[in-house]
């Protein structure tokens, strides 16, 4: 049950405006080597990697990032790379898990029984070099006014439906306004019980979850879930902490999944304290991914086995409750499919 009162003195950071913040990000990979005193030897591989994929990540993601540290595990998933050049693997796609083949009216992506997802927009705060996305065309295949209406008749048309989830893109980078209205369309309908939204930005940008987001979030009708993407314990600023604490006080259960990422979080000594940390920001491990092969990220791939044996150890060394369930996403496949833990 959402409580009634939820306390509306947030700290310091959220009198920040969440907008201003998102449009003062960096997108010129010279400043962000500049920013963070990396060598200029990095820059002429990053523009041209920039070139296919831009660059964008918020001043106060960079600052929980070593300063001339190029191996700094929060710095691999934003800096552009010559390994996003040199990309000859096979199974590379520009859709790795079959989106596009799946969405039955632009905006909307219908894989799974029960459960549809909606692109509400191609706009992130932070453009993470490993995303499955990178190539999507949001411009024709994202929800919009124009097409509300053939969404909406599809989700009333098919009543097995019952959770809705709000993914993009972030749909946070939406205002809560545009949020508020798109929800009224979705509460009036019987049949749909849950609301999920995907998010990054409680972590990169945690300003935005700021009292009107927090009020719409604890007034709709809907049981929502929220699942937060965090791959790196250094991700879990003070600021994040108090924003996931703010999100958990709405009623809404919060989740974290989690992609594994070569030189970033491949250790069993930073997933465990990935997952002690987010429990203690009240946030249940929910998944790790396996790299869906998308072109240009494939250098962060881990082969299975040593995912096994990396879920194998946390197994050992953390009660059940915090080990993520170790996942891949396979086109057409009717869920995701788990990775056995070698016993």
């Amino acid at each position: 049950m959402k409580p009634d009162i939820i306390a509306r003195i947030g700290p310091a950071w959220q009198s920040e405006n969440w907008q201003k913040l998102l449009a003062e990000a960096i997108r010129d990979p010279a400043e962000l080597l500049q920013w963070l005193e990396l060598p200029d030897s990095l820059l002429p591989s990053a523009r041209r990697a920039a070139q296919l994929f831009p660059l964008r990540v918020p001043l106060g993601y960079l600052e929980r990032i070593e300063k001339g540290n190029p191996h700094d595990p929060l710095l691999l998933q934003v800096l552009p790379l010559q390994a996003e050049l040199n990309e000859s693997e096979p199974a590379a796609s520009h859709d790795p898990v079959g989106d596009s083949a799946a969405s039955p009216v632009p905006g909307l992506i219908h894989k799974y029984q029960g459960r549809v997802l909606l692109i509400s927009t191609g706009a992130c705060a932070i453009h993470c070099r490993y995303c499955f996305r990178r190539h999507f065309p949001y411009g024709e295949n994202s929800a919009s006014p124009s097409n509300h209406s053939q969404i909406i008749d599809y989700i009333n048309n098919n009543l097995d439906i019952e959770e809705i989830i709000l993914s993009g893109g972030d749909p946070l980078s939406l205002t809560t306004e545009r949020l508020r209205n798109l929800t009224e369309q979705l509460t009036a309908l019987p049949h749909i019980k849950r609301l999920r939204i995907h998010t990054r930005l409680p972590v990169v940008l945690p300003q935005r979850i700021d009292n009107p987001f927090l009020d719409w979030l604890s007034s709709h009708s809907m049981k929502t879930i929220t699942v937060i993407h965090c791959n790196h314990p250094h991700e879990l600023g003070q600021d994040t902490r108090e924003a996931l604490l703010k999100l958990s006080q709405t009623g809404t259960t919060l989740l974290n999944q989690a992609v594994l990422l070569r030189g970033v979080n491949d250790s069993t000594e930073t997933l465990r304290r990935l997952s002690e940390e987010l429990f203690a920001s009240g946030v249940m491990p929910y998944y790790l991914h396996q790299l869906d092969r998308v072109t240009g990220a494939c250098h962060f791939a881990v082969p299975d086995a040593r995912a096994q044996h990396l879920l194998e150890s946390l197994n050992n060394s953390l009660p059940g409750y915090l080990v993520p369930k170790l996942v891949r996403e396979i086109e057409g496949a009717p869920a995701k499919q788990g990775l056995p833990i070698n016993n």
